[in-house]
């Protein structure tokens, strides 16, 4: 895979978690670096992205000001800090790469099999 997740966890509401998305093959500095979750039964939605310069999208409204992208290019790695968590938080997390943004994961060149994260109490 070019993309794995991981971090992935139970958490209780308010706390914070840090999801990683490790790269091979690619050189991640060069990719636009989206983050998208999907519970059971629902479509995969699109949460944020940075491109490759590291500007910020956000498409989902209610992860703004909680969520945020970075990437550390020495590790080739990108992560996805998750501040107070809400039970509807819980999904299974997915990294996802292309040259440019996209709130649709299909639209991604390359994405991962996904993390699970709970929020619960």
């Amino acid at each position: 895979e070019h993309v794995v997740e991981s971090g992935g966890g139970l958490v209780q509401p308010g706390e914070s978690l840090r999801l990683s998305c490790a790269a091979s093959v690619v050189t991640l500095s060069l990719y636009a670096i989206g983050w998208f979750r999907q519970v059971p039964g629902q479509e995969r939605e699109g949460l944020l992205c940075i491109d490759k310069k590291d500007t910020s999208t956000y498409y989902l409204d209610s992860v703004k000001g909680r969520f945020t992208i970075s990437r550390d290019n020495a590790k080739n790695t990108a992560y996805l800090q998750m501040h107070n968590l809400k039970p509807e938080d819980t999904a299974v997390y997915h990294c996802a790469i292309d040259i440019r943004c996209s709130g649709s994961y299909k639209e991604m060149a390359y994405g991962g099999q996904g993390t699970q994260v709970t929020v619960s109490s």
